[in-house]
Formats: C-alpha cells, structure tokens, sequence
C-alpha cells in the first residue's frame, strides 16, 4: 500500500503495552506514568486481527514494541501467532534485555527474525542513573544469551549530552565480535526527550574514529530502518547511525504504527491518524476498517516537525506510549 506521497508502506511497529520495567529519564515523566486500563489496551484477539488485515493491504514486517512488550502477559504467545500468518516475512522485537532469558528458547524455537536490545552505557551507574534501575548485568545477560542462541541481534544507544557522553566507543565495541550492529540514534524531540540535549551523530562518529580508526561506509541493509551503515577494521559487526534531527530520511518512509490502545500513528511526530480499537468495538467490518485505514494513510504527512515549533498536530504522546 501506498501513502499519499507514493511511498510503499511496508512496515508496521507494533506496540502492545505502554508499560514498561524501567523509567528511563528520556521517555517517561520523572514521576511515573500514568497507564491506561487493562480494558483500553487491545486484547490478542484484536491485534490479531488488524495485523492481518495490515498484512492483506502489504505489511510484510512487524516489529513487537512497548513499553516494554515483554512485561505484556501472554506475548510469547502473541509473537507465535504473527509469527504463523501467512504473507507476514518479518517479526521482530525492540526490549531492553531485561526479561528476555526467560522466553529466549521459545523465541528461537518459533524462529523470531530479529532482536533489537535497546541499551545507552555499559556503565553501571550511569545505567541506574539512567533508568532508575540497577539493571545493567540482567540487560548484559539477555544479549548475551540471545546472540549465543543465533537471533540476529543488533544494539540501539541514544547518545546524550551529560550522561553517557564518555561511553558511546565503549558501546560501539559490542560490534567487534558479539553482535550484528550497534546503531546510535540521535535523540528526538519527543515528550521527556526535548528535555535533553542529544548528541549530533556527526559528533559520535568523531568520537568513535578516535578509537577505532576509520568509519568505512557499508552499502548494505541490516532490518527495517534507516540507519546508514559503516565498518571499522577488525570489527565483525556494523556500526550504524540514524540521523532523525540533524539528516531526515522522511521521504523514504516505509513505516506506521500501531499503539498499544490501538491508534493507528501514521508518523511518530505527529498525533494524524486513526482510532482503530473504536471502530473493532463498536462492530466495523474488515473491509471497514480498510477503508478507514487507507484513507487516513493518504493524510500521512510527508516528514516530521522535529525543528519547528508551535506547529498543530505536533505528537502528545510519550516515547513509552508511541513504541518509537
């Protein structure tokens, strides 16, 4: 299917919580969230549903957010059923490691595609100031595991002014021989994120040449994204960067969303879209609900407001609450 720009859209992320086991300073107000009933959040059955209809109008890969999706009670079992829908090719999942031993086996067992382990310092206290949690051996430990267990594994670090400054070489080192990439992603405007000051990539690439030698642009694609690629010598993985403030790549979009309270999120800068846990509960048909789908999917805006201001429309959501 196609947006009113012509671009093919192809990829869904998928949220099914906005809960989350850590309180990281960039995506959840400092106080705690405030989370939505059980009975607002779409149950199996429903995201079942719409993925499938998603899938008959061309969505061929889902990413599994949050939140933090594996907080999200039966979700092993949810991933299994994408997982077996005709015409899906891609199911993958974003978490921050911390319960991801306790599935891992089912997760390689049912042949999940890929694992993005979101993770911004290996330093211990800079992970507890971070996060609110001293959780960073646990996170440490998923990886671990799920690289050993043959899961492509790739690593995202959000660099940030004072705060993990110092540890991004550190970080890029987990691509030397453990895992696929480590991308660094520059830090979006977006509810407690314009809170901070994120770090430009063209700055952490200075950073890790520092340490590694040269950056050698990789033409090649690793997942769903944008990120661009580079090698350094002696490295088995890639380092990768997505240059959403400071390079936008709006016009190859290829993605929407789907938040846990079933709003259809046709850009993660914008609150334009559609209440499609609505029209499931309040008897829609499929062919319904594709209608409203494709017509809303005409008013996708051609690229995101991160440098403007005052602009109507400009997203209200927290990170935890979009699936990023």
């Amino acid at each position: 299917m196609r947006d009113g720009f012509g671009r093919e859209i192809d990829y869904m992320r998928l949220s099914v919580t906005d809960q989350c086991n850590l309180r990281c300073r960039y995506c959840m107000p400092g106080g705690g969230a405030s989370l939505p009933d059980h009975d607002q959040v779409l149950d199996d059955g429903e995201i079942i549903r719409l993925c499938g209809i998603f899938v008959s109008l061309g969505i061929h890969k889902i990413k599994i957010t949050g939140g933090e999706p594996l907080v999200r009670n039966g979700v092993v079992e949810l991933v299994e059923r994408l997982k077996k829908m005709p015409g899906l090719k891609s199911v993958t999942m974003t978490t921050n490691g911390l319960l991801l031993a306790d599935s891992l086996d089912r997760f390689i067992k049912m042949g999940l595609d890929g694992v993005n382990i979101h993770l911004d310092t290996l330093d211990r206290e800079t992970y507890r100031t971070l996060t609110g949690m001293d959780g960073l051996s646990r996170a440490m430990d998923g990886l671990s595991r799920v690289a050993a267990g043959g899961i492509p594994v790739k690593v995202n670090c959000v660099p940030i002014r004072g705060v993990n400054d110092g540890d991004l070489a550190m970080m890029a080192d987990l691509a030397r021989d453990r895992i696929q990439a480590v991308r660094f992603i520059e830090l979006m405007p977006i509810g407690q994120g314009s809170r901070e000051e994120g770090i430009p990539i063209a700055e952490v690439k200075r950073n890790i040449v520092e340490a590694y030698g040269p950056l050698m642009p990789w033409p090649g694609t690793l997942g769903n994204g944008p990120a661009s690629y580079c090698q350094v010598d002696g490295f088995r993985g890639k380092i990768g960067f997505i240059q959403a403030v400071s390079h936008g790549f709006c016009e190859a979009c290829n993605r929407v969303r789907l938040t846990a309270d079933g709003y259809l999120k046709l850009c993660l800068d914008w609150d334009l879209g559609i209440d499609l846990k609505a029209m499931l509960r309040t008897g829609a048909s499929d062919s319904e609900i594709t209608e409203a789908a494709l017509h809303a999917l005409e008013k996708k805006p051609g690229r995101h407001g991160f440098n403007s201001t005052g602009a109507a429309d400009r997203n209200s959501r927290d990170m935890h609450r979009i699936g990023g």
